[in-house]
């Protein structure tokens, strides 16, 4: 061959493939201060030739000139554990932006034998000894049933059991209220979509987008004692930053509706960024498979970050989340066709949540990191539900007025003694500014009465320091002590924890976890009034929890490993009524109780957890989970039962495949299934002949929750097409929410035709069919 044509040649293979190829970014850090680490290597590992990167000074670094496809990227630095990150997803256009926290060894340079861990084996909280999952961001969009909503991916966790109707999560056995939510360190109000309606703690989609998140940690037992005001698990949401080399932007569209997010420095060389993420959607598309007036649904949310690093100042981020919601539903207007009570019922919901911060951390050296807070928090809900009659007429059922603002003021200490020692501290001062307005009718065509008018404004503080020990030997123990006053009502407490690691074997982990852990209810329960307008509730004690977990940890390859727990929780304090069956642990959503609540309920949660899992290999995945428990609970009466959340049996199987196809292998198809089981719903029986006198469903309060349905089996399904093209990427992609149409079970409801007592079922298909587009 001629010289010039090699020339040519040999320049436009170099042209293209530059054209079609994108950088990995990120920044390489120490784990418990996040202090950076300069001159870390960064290799791409099966590289030919290899590909490799150092980082600077601020601990950034690049890995340019990759084209689209999955990699192994191994990060190391001298004294530090090496990390794997095993098949990062890079794609064309759109850069992969990875935050690297490496752990300090605890052994001497003669004793340092190189391991390599996989990045998915730990949470990135370093003192979370047990019940503790990294949450990936490309998990959250890749996995069936995930729909991009980090609790809908948890619910495939082992110990955690959800339904299609609504995101609430039960966690081994506690109800979904319990659960704690953060982001960027701030405990934030429910953030999802008609938060509460049907569930406390739960919604109906996340306003968390996956487009912003950064990889976060899922918490189920046990928690370090950073972690305050939380019963049965958390959710350790962070945002990420945005790149700060080029400007980036993404445009979704699908039946559910319209997703924008774009990213990029502020100016050129500098290493501010900014990056946000947009949504509004609409369910009239979807109205043949939803509910009875679900295509009526409107929702949107925004969310951003600004990233502002300095050079000698520390790095600054302002952040914020907030959404806005509405449904509502129109009564039937033939009254002989008023089958259940909500048939005659016209109902509007507006609600609003927003949540945004200034976050500042200052590192001095690689063994001091100061972290601080300022943030500000809302919620809101506006409903108004009304009663037709026969003639036409419309009166008043319930209306609920509800906002609750608080300030937050948080800051924390971190110090690195030696490559042995650690602790840490802080405390966090929340202000809560109130304005609940909760009234009912008691019957039809009666006046409203009050069962919450308050407002005004109180505090809550927390603090907690805490410690951890690294031995040579592998044996890791962190210890630690949290303390709460809600100043509300004086109730103050203190709680230990301690986590346990002891790595036998470099295959083989035993773990200990052993914390006391409580929560507040719900504002609006202290304010409940009786008749005379008394507040019968405003001492309202924290409901309290043992915490004890024992954890064995085995890898079985490279990229595959087994994880069994066994753990027990003893409730104490739970608010219930005397000499009733009735405990606020079992409470699903009701805005409208306000019967008197002492504190001398009891509770337990048992069980097993078992997950065998590999990591994306050769474009291969699976995890497979299987949960058996108990939960139990003593009412005011002091009989134990099952909760409302006693399953029994929760099992997950989720696999996916990815292959590389097209013109030089660069475009992507990927299908993922999930099938999961559940144990029957717990419910109470039915009083058939007091139902039919009161023309309303009654329950055998004394037998509570003493039935269960049949087990259930859903099914989800993603099939992605990813098509790479020099500037521009593009997807396909399929989703579908119970292909199966299992239905949730809701209760029961009476029936004003048959006078008789109905089970309320719905059946929930959700299909996304949508395109995106990078660019």
């Amino acid at each position: 061959m001629p010289f010039h044509r090699i020339l040519f040649t040999g320049t436009f293979l170099i042209f293209w493939v530059q054209l079609l190829s994108q950088s990995i970014r990120g920044t390489v850090a120490d784990q418990f201060t996040h202090s950076p680490i300069a001159f870390a290597n960064i290799v791409v590992l099966g590289s030919d030739p290899m590909l490799g990167a150092v980082s600077d000074e601020t601990g950034h670094f690049v890995l340019e000139h990759l084209r689209p496809g999955r990699y192994d990227v191994e990060v190391s630095f001298l004294g530090y554990e090496t990390l794997i990150y095993r098949e990062v997803l890079v794609s064309e256009v759109k850069d992969v932006e990875l935050t690297i926290f490496l752990r300090e060894t605890s052994v001497t340079l003669s004793e340092v034998v190189v391991k390599p861990k996989v990045q998915k084996e730990r949470p990135l909280n370093p003192s979370a000894a047990v019940s503790a999952r990294m949450l990936s961001v490309e998990e959250a969009s890749r996995y069936a049933g995930g729909f991009d909503d980090p609790a809908r991916l948890a619910s495939a966790f082992a110990g955690v059991a959800g339904n299609v109707g609504s995101n609430g999560i039960v966690v081994r056995g506690n109800a979904p209220k319990s659960l704690q939510w953060k982001l960027e360190g701030v405990e934030i109000p429910n953030p999802n979509h008609f938060a509460d309606l049907s569930s406390f703690g739960g919604g109906g989609l996340t306003a968390l987008s996956s487009k912003l998140l950064a990889n976060s940690d899922f918490l189920t037992s046990a928690f370090p004692a950073e972690y305050q005001n939380a019963l049965s698990g958390v959710f350790d949401i962070f945002m990420r930053s945005g790149n700060n080399t080029k400007a980036e932007h993404t445009v979704e569209l699908g039946i559910i509706g319209l997703d924008v997010a774009s990213e990029g420095p502020f100016k050129k060389n500098s290493r501010a960024s900014y990056l946000f993420n947009y949504r509004y959607s609409t369910l009239a598309l979807l109205e043949p498979l939803l509910p009875e007036n679900g295509g009526g649904v409107r929702y949107q949310d925004f969310s951003f970050k600004i990233n502002l690093p300095t050079k000698k100042s520390g790095v600054f981020s302002l952040w914020g989340l907030g959404l806005k919601d509405f449904s509502g539903q129109n009564p039937v207007s033939d009254s002989t066709r008023w089958q259940y009570e909500g048939d005659r019922e016209r109902q509007a919901a507006n609600q609003g949540m927003a949540a945004g911060g200034l976050s500042h951390k200052w590192a001095s050296g690689k063994s001091l990191i100061i972290r601080s807070i300022a943030a500000w928090t809302s919620n809101g809900l506006d409903l108004v539900t009304q009663n037709l009659n026969p003639d036409g007429a419309l009166f008043p059922k319930n209306i609920i007025q509800s906002k609750l603002s608080t300030l937050v003021l948080k800051s924390s200490l971190s110090a690195k003694i030696n490559n042995h020692w650690s602790w840490q501290s802080g405390f966090t001062l929340t202000g809560l500014i109130y304005d609940l307005s909760i009234r009912q009718a008691p019957f039809l065509k009666a006046d409203l009465q009050t069962i919450t008018a308050e407002n005004g404004s109180s505090s809550q503080l927390a603090a907690y320091v805490s410690g951890s020990y690294r031995s040579a030997e592998k044996i890791e123990i962190s210890g630690g002590l949290a303390y709460q006053r809600f100043m509300l009502n004086g109730r103050q407490l203190l709680e230990p924890r301690l986590g346990l690691r002891w790595m036998v074997s470099e295959n083989n982990t035993f773990s200990l976890g052993y914390g006391k852990h409580s929560r507040l209810e719900k504002l609006n329960f202290y304010f409940a009034q009786n008749l005379a307008g008394e507040q019968i509730n405003r001492n309202l004690d924290f409901s309290k929890s043992h915490h004890l977990v024992l954890g064995y940890d085995r890898k079985l390859g490279n990229n595959t490993r087994l994880k069994a727990e066994i753990y027990g929780q003893y409730l104490f304090n739970l608010p219930v009524i005397r000499d009733s069956s009735f405990s606020l642990v079992n409470l699903q959503s009701d805005f409208f109780f306000d019967d008197k609540l002492v504190n001398e309920g009891y509770g337990k949660n048992y069980g097993l957890d078992l997950t065998v899992e590999q990591y994306m290999t050769r474009g291969f995945y699976f995890m497979t989970t299987l949960s058996l428990y108990r939960s139990l609970y003593q009412g005011g009466d002091r009989i134990w039962r099952p909760t409302r959340f006693d399953k029994k049996l929760l099992a997950n199987v989720l696999l996916g495949k990815e292959w590389m196809v097209g013109h030089g292998r660069q475009n992507i198809l990927g299908i993922n299934l999930r099938w999961n089981l559940q144990g029957g719903e717990r419910y109470s029986p039915v009083d058939e002949q007091a139902s039919l006198l009161a023309r309303d469903v009654i329950f055998m309060e004394t037998a509570a929750f003493s039935k269960s349905l049949s087990p259930s089996h859903v099914f989800h399904f993603t099939l992605k097409y990813k098509k790479n093209r020099k500037k521009i990427s593009q997807e396909f992609a399929l989703k579908v929410i119970n292909v199966t149409n299992q239905t949730d079970f809701l209760g029961f409801r009476y029936n004003q035709l048959t006078r008789q007592v109905d089970e309320n079922r719905e059946a929930i298909l959700i299909p996304n069919l949508s395109y995106r587009i990078d660019f």
